[in-house]
């Protein structure tokens, strides 16, 4: 189980990002443990009010806690789960909250504790909370007889292809998936020894080669994007230059752009521009699938929330009854019935809570699978969507390469074997 987790504040932020319905297709507040307000944002302002007490700032605690893709891991297991790591960064008996998210077919959650000790009035220190939870991390994919991820198996194992979020964002502005460019990237760096070869091996993809204004080499795509170069290849600067020299002969980023849009024909990007409306086209069709599908599960989990509230109070009224008011009450006392009836009580309200658990955990399970039929869909349409701009890309380069002149046989041959119908 993946554990990411942080010291923060903005206690009010953090309950409204975690309660959006919009970014998720199901939420749900699991539990809020120590707070005398049952609303997450109350809760948190709680939390808050008591934190101005001390000279707190970061007085929340937010953990996130995602299975691998095809776990099943039901509400106990991560409540298992959450309990060990508490105990592990000595946060055990501090307020918490815990929700559930569903997307994609996939379920996490979200642990958020206080910080303030309210006794003493000080913040609970979380020393190297990131090495420990790593820890709990690996004895949990152990446990669990999950495969451990090549990072957690050794540090050193770790995927060359992560990435962060300010790289995804430039990526996803551009429709590519961040891990197909940096491996697109690492790959030309690895099987090139010179900056020609590197340069060459760019091209034939698309890519670009300039000289950034701050950022030393950096790469252009046929869409005029900038990318730092070291920064997608997961190298030092110096190894960079090492290999390619400083740069000072590039073109700029002005320039470099220049050309590519002096070279992209309207022919490329149309092919370019089909192929995306295409697959919008596909995944709208598939979007209107998942909504349909999003808001039966959540009226049948708001169905079965109705149902099992009505049998709840239904019973509560019952086990009420059984216990006796007034003189008889204080004869039931006094004969130890009142005891016995109240163990009765409390075996049946535990059982009824077990009982709508496990119903509430079939029906997530049920949904679970339908929603992984429909994710199966998305992503054959995202890879087969990938792997044709792929080779658009390719054929942007070789045109790229055509336009310089760089051809081995700029004849007709050739010309008729890209097909792109160029007019003069």
């Amino acid at each position: 189980m993946i554990l990411k987790g942080s010291q923060r504040g903005s206690g009010q932020n953090l309950a409204a990002h975690l309660m959006r319905m919009d970014d998720n297709e199901h939420v749900r507040l699991h539990e809020l443990r120590g707070f005398a307000s049952d609303d997450l944002g109350e809760a948190f302002k709680e939390a808050e009010g008591i934190a101005r007490g001390t000279n707190c700032r970061q007085y929340l605690f937010s953990l996130s806690l995602n299975p691998p893709e095809d776990a099943n891991l039901s509400e106990h297991g991560f409540e298992a789960a959450i309990d060990q790591i508490e105990a592990r960064l000595g946060l055990s008996d501090q307020p918490r909250a815990i929700v559930f998210h569903e997307k994609e077919g996939r379920r996490h959650a979200h642990c958020v504790w206080s910080r303030i000790d309210a006794q003493t009035m000080t913040a609970r220190q979380l020393s190297f909370f990131k090495k420990k939870l790593q820890g709990v991390s690996r004895e949990l994919y152990l446990e669990n007889g999950w495969k451990l991820p090549r990072g957690l198996e050794s540090p050193a194992e770790r995927n060359p292809t992560n990435f962060t979020l300010e790289e995804w964002q430039q990526a996803k502005r551009q429709g590519v998936d961040p891990r197909w460019l940096k491996s697109t990237l690492q790959e030309c760096w690895k099987h090139s020894d010179s900056r020609k070869a590197f340069e060459s091996s760019l091209g034939e993809r698309g890519f670009f080669l300039a000289r950034g204004d701050k950022r030393g080499h950096v790469i252009i795509d046929h869409h005029g994007e900038v990318y730092s170069l070291p920064r997608m290849l997961g190298v030092k600067t110096k190894d960079v230059r090492a290999r390619l020299g400083d740069g000072n002969d590039l073109k700029s980023v002005t320039e470099a752009q220049a050309i590519i849009g002096q070279r992209m024909t309207p022919a490329i990007r149309r092919h370019v521009e089909e192929s995306r409306n295409r697959f919008r086209d596909r995944s709208n069709d598939l979007a209107k699938q998942k909504e349909a599908l999003t808001r039966q599960h959540r009226a049948a989990r708001a169905q079965l929330d109705n149902d099992q509230r009505a049998e709840w109070d239904r019973e509560t009224l019952k086990r009420a009854a059984r216990l006796p008011k007034g003189l008889r009450g204080l004869w039931h006392r006094l004969t130890g019935k009142y005891r016995e009836v109240r163990t009765l009580n409390e075996a049946e309200a535990k059982a009824t809570r077990e009982r709508h658990a496990q119903a509430r955990q079939e029906l997530i399970d049920q949904q679970r699978r339908e929603r992984a039929l429909l994710q199966i869909k998305f992503k054959e349409l995202r890879q087969g969507q990938a792997k044709h701009l792929s080779e658009l890309r390719r054929d942007v380069g070789r045109f790229m390469r055509f336009a310089r002149g760089d051809a081995r046989s700029p004849g007709r041959k050739q010309s008729q074997g890209l097909r792109l119908g160029l007019s003069r």
